[in-house]
């Protein structure tokens, strides 16, 4: 078979059809992660020129003592608009959209699991995005710094609106780092090409896979906090109020909890583009896979342990210092494992320095010298000295430049072939890098010396004959330079795509499978897909880019007329299901504007428009939920469907088990956190009390509890019996775990009704009434879901040839059982025995 057969040729034809984005305005529905994932990186480079044009300013003023070019409170609005911008809109997106784009190409899959879920994530960001840079442009960005540390940006000290821009933008923002956590965990570990298991998968995997895992768990953290302070800001609960019951040091720790994985988190992926590089421009493969591998684990699981070494100063116990400490030296373990296997690679091999390996040799400079200043930084005594200082400063910048910015810029040179099929500049890029490269050093190296010098950060201006003075005029300069550099970069890239010469097959004759496509990729990436059994495919079948286009592998064309591709076992890849996947749509759109204008009613207090936000989201959302699925939409059934493998919408194991797992995971570091919250203000807030009488009475709370046992059962049941080819009374039993579950949120609405709570007098009623928010939410969903399920199986959608949709909904229906229990016995029976 050719690609000259006319029949392939037709089958080709349908599959440019099926996968094919809309025409015009249409665009804007297309869900395929290549679309997607650019707009991700196109969207955070143009927010990084923002907060580069920010850090500008900043350097401007402070370039000579005594200026007045900015006012303080413009200084303010500037600093904290560059680092929530560096931080949020540009860092961790940018690299999600890498993984977006380049996941499916390097595990030979057409697309990932959840399509609709990452446009929607590209949604909420860029929505979440324009709310926190429209504040900077109406003047009234929030100033309380990036970190946003309470009481400064509580309701006394920043009474403006700018504190709520950065809430409600940054949790919007978030949202969209969640749904990428959940799609690329559950992409990497169930849709890749048949016979790639964990060992033979690329190493960027790896990484963009502890990433994605690292989100999920380290960013409800974050979102908790923000929705705290938000709501004690609006509602006057007091979380972080001392007065109140509350400490602000709480958020502080909410937040590093959050604030330190993100670190990793940004400087895996960018590991990842370094590992897949350098054995392409060594000539030969990685040396310690298996060891590099090991360090990413380590990597994810030691970051969640440091985030107290961002409060050495606030007053934490002697012995938590030392731990967090010890901690922080810990994960350069983990991190020096990669450099000295990156260094044996390079050592053994016969390197190319061509434009990518410019950039990793400068990475490996920078980042290096920043690990060594974070291990000063870890030690108690030094770090006091040093703390709030410009050397803190200098060190972020060099950990997350050098380890961030200088590895992607790399990837950018190296994978501008494959989205263009042309070569950038090779004498522009190197311009481009050497005043990168110089001005970066200049700036922060120098800013090193300013901090040891006293300088401390967040001042707007300084007076003479501090020994600052000619510091800061050179690193003022050096930031000029970088800047250059920057538009050098910029030139060049806009350049290449008119007059950059053609792109070979495989310009830097690489291992990996994205060089098998054409240049640029088709939405569905891949004709057929290939069979793996090596971890360096091209290296070993350079044959395969012309057996994989000519359709000489599985699942090649689309037969069906729908965006198909194949679902693996987690670990040794072999095929399992097909995956049918949803096509372009509106919905995630629609729902994510809808939110947006929820979060634009909340800034302006316009509450009636908020509620009307709030009820169009949850209609696109549940018709979003209800066109999915084994919805005839999708996948009808017929006779001439695929049987071995299956569809995944016949079988109980498909990818929406897997994203439901996931999400609950997620959420469930969210509930932890809430009970970290809860202990936390019990046994350190000064002014925390308990309540004379108990708010709850236990009684009710057992019956509310029996009712929602009694309907997991019967969905648990259910489910159960349908996985086992019985449909029997199906539909009865989802109506009866919807009622009870309607009847238990009924119950538990009333308890709190009555409940006499204060929660704006003090903090133990305000986060238990937070707690009872989120019980019912839980709740009300479980049963609205499972109301719908039962509507399914009377339209035919459910039953014994689709068995798929109730198992997915029973991990809910445990989790909701489990968190409220849970919430039983630590917030009510277990205070009860220290109350008063």
């Amino acid at each position: 078979m050719t690609d000259r057969d006319p029949d392939f040729s037709d089958r080709v034809t349908r599959l440019e059809r099926v996968w094919a984005n809309l025409p015009g305005l249409g665009t804007l529905a297309a869900v395929n992660h290549t679309t997607v994932g650019l707009r991700f990186m196109v969207t955070g480079a143009a927010f990084f020129l923002v907060g580069g044009l920010l850090a500008m300013l900043m350097r401007t003023q402070l370039a000579l003592p005594e200026q007045d070019i900015i006012s303080p409170e413009i200084y303010g609005q500037l600093f904290t608009m560059h680092g929530t911008v560096m931080m949020f809109l540009f860092a961790i997106p940018i690299l999600e959209g890498l993984g977006l784009y380049m996941i499916p190409k390097l595990i030979g899959a057409r697309d990932l699991v959840f399509p609709r879920i990452s446009a929607f994530g590209y949604y909420c960001y860029l929505f979440g995005g324009l709310i926190i840079l429209s504040s900077l442009f109406l003047g009234i960005a929030p100033d309380a710094g990036w970190f946003m540390y309470t009481p400064l940006s509580g309701e006394e000290f920043s009474p403006g609106p700018g504190s709520d821009f950065w809430l409600l933008g940054i949790t919007f923002v978030e949202i969209s780092a969640m749904a990428a956590g959940i799609e690329l965990t559950v992409s990497i570990l169930r849709e890749r090409a048949n016979g790639m298991s964990l060992s033979r998968m690329p190493l960027f995997c790896w990484y963009i896979l502890a990433m994605a895992l690292m989100i999920v768990f380290g960013f409800p953290p974050l979102i908790l906090a923000s929705v705290l302070l938000e709501v004690e800001r609006a509602a006057g609960l007091p979380f972080f109020d001392v007065a109140g019951g509350g400490d602000p040091v709480l958020w502080q720790h909410l937040f590093w909890l959050f604030g330190h994985p993100e670190v990793y988190i940004i400087f895996l992926p960018a590991a990842g583009i370094v590992s897949t590089l350098i054995p392409v421009f060594a000539q030969r493969p990685i040396v310690g896979y298996r060891w590099i591998v090991l360090s990413i684990i380590l990597t994810g699981f030691i970051s969640f342990g440091l985030w107290v070494h961002h409060m050495f100063t606030v007053g934490i116990p002697l012995l938590a210092q030392a731990f967090f400490s010890v901690a922080s030296m810990l994960v350069a373990v983990p991190t020096g494992i990669q450099i000295f296997a990156w260094l044996a690679t390079l050592w053994t091999g016969r390197v190319i320095f061509s434009l990518p390996m410019l950039w990793i040799f400068g990475f490996l400079v920078v980042f290096v010298g920043g690990g060594l200043t974070g291990v000063m930084l870890a030690l108690v005594p030094f770090n006091w000295q040093v703390h709030d200082t410009h050397f803190v400063v200098a060190h972020l910048h060099y950990v997350l430049v050098g380890g961030m910015l200088f590895p992607l810029m790399a990837g950018l040179y190296y994978w501008l072939p494959l989205l263009t099929g042309r070569m950038p500049s090779e004498s522009l890029g190197r311009l481009g890098f050497w005043l990168f490269f110089i001005g970066f050093n200049a700036t922060f190296l120098l800013m090193h010396l300013t901090g040891l010098r006293g300088m401390p950060r967040r001042v707007y201006s300084y007076e003479a004959g501090l020994g600052w003075d000619w510091l800061n005029l050179l690193s003022s300069v050096g930031g000029f330079i970088l800047a250059a550099g920057v538009a050098v970069i910029i030139i060049d890239v806009i350049l290449h795509l008119r007059y950059g010469r053609r792109a070979p097959r495989n310009p830097w004759r690489a291992d990996t499978l994205e060089w098998a496509l054409d240049k640029p990729p088709p939405t569905y990436n891949f004709v057929s897909l290939p069979t793996f059994r090596t971890r360096h495919p091209l290296w070993e079948h350079p044959e395969l880019p012309e057996s994989i286009a000519s359709g000489q592998h599985a699942l090649a064309g689309a037969e069906h007329d729908r965006r198909e591709t194949y679902g693996s076992d987690a670990v040794t890849g072999k095929v399992r299901e097909v995956f049918h996947l949803p096509s372009n749509s509106w919905l995630p759109l629609l729902a994510a504007l809808s939110l947006a204008v929820v979060c634009v009613a909340l800034l302006v207090r316009t509450y009636d428009v908020a509620l009307v936000g709030v009820v169009a989201a949850a209609v696109f959302l549940l018709r979003w939920g209800w066109v999915n699925g084994a919805h005839p939409g999708m996948a009808p059934l017929s006779n001439d469907e695929p049987t071995d493998p299956p569809l995944h919408s016949r079988t109980t194991d498909g990818p929406g088990l897997w994203g439901m797992v996931v999400t609950l995971m997620a959420n469930g570091t969210l509930y932890l956190c809430l009970i970290f919250g809860w202990v936390y203000l019990w046994t350190v807030a000064p002014e925390w009390v308990f309540p004379e009488d108990p708010r709850l009475p236990l009684s009710g709370m057992l019956v509310s509890g029996g009712l929602l046992v009694i309907a997991a059962l019967l969905q648990h049941r259910a489910a159960k019996r349908l996985a086992a080819g019985n449909a029997a009374g199906l539909q009865a039993r989802l109506w009866q775990a919807a009622g009870l579950g309607a009847a238990h949120f009924a119950v538990l609405l009333w308890l709190t009704l009555e409940a006499p709570l204060e929660p704006t007098g003090n903090s133990h009623d305000a986060v238990l009434l937070m707690l009872l928010i989120y019980l019912l939410f839980h709740g009300a969903l479980a049963a609205l879901l499972t109301a719908m399920q039962a509507l399914r199986v009377a339209r035919g959608y459910i039953g014994v040839r689709l068995p798929y949709e109730p198992v997915v909904l029973r991990p809910l229906w445990i989790y909701t059982t489990g968190i409220f229990w849970l919430g039983v016995v630590i917030f009510i029976l277990l205070p009860a025995g220290w109350a008063p």
